[in-house]
């Protein structure tokens, strides 16, 4: 049996990975409730929106550069924080991501509904089937399949804004300026949510050829590509019905598009929103596996998640854990789930440890940080983490105003997590792997 997994992924399929798992379901949804707050001002918040994740990713693609890793921010929290740091932070991120599957699925079938009635959890069950089978086949297919599917919706986005070129306004750019900053910092914690997942790039680091050059290229492009792409559609959004007209619709992307396409509306959203939840679904179950796997192989949890495939060069039995997790999920209440994404705070610990790996790793691994492809001073990448880590706790407690009820349930699912943890250390015959040395 082969150990090692399949270099199979190329910087393209990167690019789309990370961008696509950014491009998702909020792209659908955001720009009504940011144009009530924020007016016109939703173009200026965009580009602030992206600075937090150009922080990040600076650090991640530092990170990337000197120790790139499959599962890198579990991985990078082990080694230069604490164990079980890393593991508090991913068992969080195990509970995010079977629900995001969920509600992804969910969504999908509802733009879906639009077109044809359809039953939703047997439909749902086939879409997590068809992701679990191209995520276990290998990754070059799944990797090639997410590429596909987001140059898909890349061409639709460009139809969309191709036919309300006619009708942009050009005074939009001032505008968005002109309606002051409290409408623009209104409008901050909604746009954010359209840029989390663009590190997913990092997150297959030893499936690709020499990843300390490729991934840091990947996570930078996948940025430009997303802010591109966000702006020209909010522009031709706000160009073709306003921020009073994006504000009142309860589907702002299909009022908008309306004004330009008429009858050619509905379908043409409907097939990009397909894509793009249906590439969001592909790229979370990708990092979900691989999750499972790293910390399995680190002896965390059992070790036949640590297992790859002899043939596919895939963390087999990972994958299928993940697909028996999200199924589990099908029985879940969907109150529940969308309770459970009210804010992103796996996310943002996510962050947060890997600012803090980063930090650590300049601070007392010089032969490491020596390593780095990308040359940042060690006093440069210490004060891009310190800013990082403010950054995501931040972002993490705004929600807390608004609804406390997530942070209890993540609470207590971060206690059984913690419990599991000192029960498997504890164990006879069970010894978690040593944090690896950076190869």
């Amino acid at each position: 049996m082969t150990d090692q997994l399949r270099h199979g992924v190329r910087l393209i399929d990167l690019v789309m990975l990370g961008a696509g798992t950014a491009i998702g379901a909020s792209i659908f949804s955001v720009l009504g409730p940011a144009a009530q707050v924020g007016r016109e001002g939703i173009l200026a918040a965009c580009l602030l929106a992206a600075l937090p994740m150009v922080l990040f990713g600076l650090v991640y693609a530092y990170m990337a550069s000197a120790v790139p890793r499959t599962a890198a921010s579990f991985e990078w929290q082990r080694q230069f924080t604490h164990p079980l740091i890393a593991f508090g932070i991913v068992w969080l991120r195990i509970l995010s991501n079977a629900v995001v599957m969920i509600v992804l699925g969910t969504v999908l079938v509802n733009y879906l509904g639009k077109v044809a009635p359809v039953p939703g959890k047997p439909v749902m069950f086939v879409l997590f089937l068809a992701v679990f089978a191209l995520n276990y086949l290998g990754v070059a297919i799944a990797a090639r399949a997410q590429t596909v599917m987001m140059l898909l919706l890349l061409g639709v986005f460009a139809v969309f804004v191709a036919a309300g070129a006619p009708h942009l306004k050009p005074q939009l750019v001032a505008d968005s300026v002109g309606v002051g900053w409290v409408p623009i910092v209104a409008a901050l914690p909604l746009m954010i949510q359209l840029f989390l997942g663009i590190e997913t790039t990092t997150e297959v680091g030893e499936e690709v050829a020499d990843p300390k050059r490729v991934v840091p290229l990947a996570l930078g492009l996948a940025l430009l590509l997303t802010v591109a792409v966000y702006l020209a559609i909010a522009f031709t959004a706000l160009s073709l019905v306003g921020a009073d007209g994006l504000a009142a619709s309860d589907a702002p992307l299909l009022t908008a598009a309306e004004a330009a396409l008429g009858g050619w509306a509905a379908p043409v959203i409907v097939t990009a929103a397909v894509l793009a939840l249906a590439k969001s679904m592909n790229a979370v179950f990708l990092v979900f596996a691989r999750f499972l796997y790293a910390m399995g192989r680190a002896g965390v949890l059992p070790a036949p998640l640590g297992r790859i495939h002899p043939r596919f060069g895939t963390p087999h039995v990972a994958t299928m854990v993940a697909f028996a997790a999200c199924c589990l999920g099908l029985f879940l209440p969907s109150s529940l789930l969308f309770l459970l994404l009210a804010v992103n705070i796996p996310t943002m610990m996510k962050y947060l440890g890997s600012c803090l790996a980063a930090y650590n790793v300049a601070r007392r691994h010089p032969e490491i940080h020596a390593q780095a492809r990308l040359r940042f001073g060690r006093t440069t990448v210490r004060t891009l983490s310190v800013l990082g880590m403010i950054a995501a706790a931040v972002i993490a407690s705004v929600g807390i105003t608004s609804d406390w009820r997530p942070y209890v349930l993540l609470a207590g699912w971060l206690a059984a997590g913690l419990l599991y943890y000192r029960f498997r250390r504890h164990a006879p015959g069970v010894e978690p792997a040593s944090p690896r040395s950076p190869g």
